[in-house]
């Protein structure tokens, strides 16, 4: 049975459908993701032994060097992928389901924010538990297009 993912932006405008075993998985920590990205490392995953078909509307991209394109939601931003001459990466928390696609290498880690290995030791709270500092976050109602098609 060949495996089926699907995934796209946040406000779902893009979606997208692969089929077939995914790539390895790798975090970025160059300085061209994290700006890509607009955080300190880009999460990805191949995809170019698999089919990748989009089921909406296409990223629009923006060639970010002169090998790679990097391809994002025209209309909510969301980044989505990584198009280089090897072919396509993915962004992982674009998957509806994300969880079990864990990266197995790290690039580009001259990049790397000197703060960002020590993340795991920091305090941790669920969303509702800072209700105190930021009340409005139980009146929140998400705008999200759900993981799912």
């Amino acid at each position: 049975m060949v495996e089926v993912r699907t995934g796209g932006c946040q406000c779902g405008a893009v979606r997208f459908r692969v089929e077939g075993e995914l790539g390895h998985a790798s975090i970025c920590h160059c300085r061209m993701c994290q700006k890509a990205y607009g955080n300190v490392f880009a999460p990805l995953v191949s995809v170019r032994e698999a089919t990748l078909t989009w089921s909406k509307a296409e990223p629009k991209r923006f060639q970010s060097s002169n090998l790679v394109q990097r391809g994002f939601c025209p209309d909510c931003g969301t980044p989505l992928t990584y198009e280089a001459p090897d072919g396509v990466a993915l962004s992982i928390a674009a998957f509806d389901d994300p969880a079990d696609i864990a990266p197995v290498i790290q690039f580009g880690t001259e990049g790397r924010l000197p703060w960002v290995n020590g993340l795991h030791a920091l305090p941790e709270r669920t969303t509702l538990e800072d209700i105190e500092a930021a009340p409005f976050l139980d009146k929140l109602i998400s705008y999200q297009h759900p993981d799912r098609d």
